[in-house]
């Protein structure tokens, strides 16, 4: 009997592999558990086809990715805050640059991927780390101004 391998199997091969089993092996432990599926020539010919497109929205995800972080990289990231008598009234956070970027450049960029050591309590500019995904990290200038 031909499976085709959905998920890796130790001591059999590797997703997308085609291995000649024995049939009660195939049958009741590979297919029954969805480790693999009987290798008919449209199961194969649908896999090989699920696996381009999701080749294709990889390289379009990382295509937008790379886009986003020369924007990102490119444009100054202005945030007004009050001023105090010694730098500026509380601190700019993730969440304000997160909405910052959102407002200013139309980028949706979560709060949690962007990389604070403190908050930030003084006017300048500062450079911030940003992951945008898929090891792609950008780094922002974050002008904060005292108004």
């Amino acid at each position: 009997m031909k499976v085709l391998l959905i998920k890796d199997v130790k001591t059999l091969g590797k997703s997308g592999e085609i291995k000649e089993v024995k049939d009660g092996y195939g049958q009741n432990f590979l297919i029954n558990k969805g480790l693999a599926k009987l290798a008919t020539p449209e199961i194969v010919a649908n896999w090989k086809a699920e696996q381009e497109e999701m080749a294709r929205n990889l390289r379009d995800e990382l295509a937008r990715l790379e886009a986003e972080k020369l924007t990102l990289e490119a444009t100054e990231i202005k945030i007004e805050k009050s001023k105090a008598p010694v730098g500026i009234k509380g601190s700019v956070g993730n969440a304000d640059i997160s909405v910052a970027i959102a407002d200013q450049l139309n980028i949706e960029l979560d709060k949690k991927n962007i990389n604070l050591k403190k908050a930030l309590k003084s006017e300048g500019l500062h450079e911030v780390d940003a992951k945008l995904g898929h090891g792609i990290h950008a780094a922002l200038k974050v002008n904060i101004v005292g108004v």
